[in-house]
């Protein structure tokens, strides 16, 4: 048993020190207006990316989104692919999600709106993108779904709501590379200063992109003065 649980041990370690080596190389600012804005949204433990429609269309690089022709908006969440789907999640699921490395999906669900936080532990933030930066974080999103070879993916299981479902995606879930971690990843590839090294948790995640926009909105106001 000792040696199952240093094993176990061992694996989280190594995944710990891979989240932190691929943090992507932060994308200069270029200076060009920030026109276009996409939401990090939270219920308190899951983070997730809603991208509006329109900027997806125009990219042409998730397919997927014709599974969702009536929807104004897009969502996006990484997970582990066991427990994130499942409909009765146990002890056993999380401890096993949490870890030992395993395969992930992302969810996708349609949305009619902007979101908008539902209860007391749900936030919604709202981050201002230059074209530049909205490209590359669909790039990131577009990147995490499995496909066969010049097709697109296919759902997997049905999503957390009526519409919504779940895909194949790359990596491996792990403690120490959760759905936050991946929400920070994707921020930083578009141009955000969030570290995703140490993120676990929706809390983590948040307090990191509120500190990243009011250091840029305070660098803003330096070059004004």
């Amino acid at each position: 048993m000792r040696h199952r649980i240093f094993a176990v041990w061992m694996l989280a370690c190594t995944g710990w020190v891979a989240a932190c080596a691929t943090a992507p190389a932060l994308l200069p600012d270029d200076g060009a207006p920030r026109t276009e804005t996409v939401d990090v949204v939270s219920n308190g433990w899951h983070t997730a990316i809603v991208i509006p429609r329109e900027q997806l269309a125009a990219t042409a690089l998730l397919p997927e989104a014709a599974d969702f022709p009536d929807a104004a908006f897009l969502q996006f969440g990484w997970g582990d692919r066991v427990y994130y789907p499942a409909k009765e999640k146990t002890l056993g699921m999380a401890l096993g999600a949490a870890l030992i490395p395993s395969p992930s999906v992302m969810h996708m669900a349609g949305l009619a709106v902007r979101p908008r936080p539902i209860d007391p532990g749900s936030e919604v933030v709202a981050v201002a993108l230059s074209k530049r930066g909205l490209r590359r974080l669909i790039a990131a999103v577009a990147a995490q779904f499995k496909r066969p070879e010049g097709g697109r993916a296919a759902p997997v299981a049905p999503g957390l709501y009526p519409y919504s479902r779940f895909y194949d995606a790359h990596g491996k879930f792990h403690l120490f590379n959760t759905c936050n971690t991946w929400t920070a990843r994707v921020l930083r590839m578009a141009g955000l200063d969030v570290t995703p090294a140490g993120v676990i948790t929706a809390g983590e995640l948040m307090a990191r992109l509120r500190a990243a926009l009011k250091e840029r909105r305070s660098q803003g106001q330096r070059r004004a003065d």
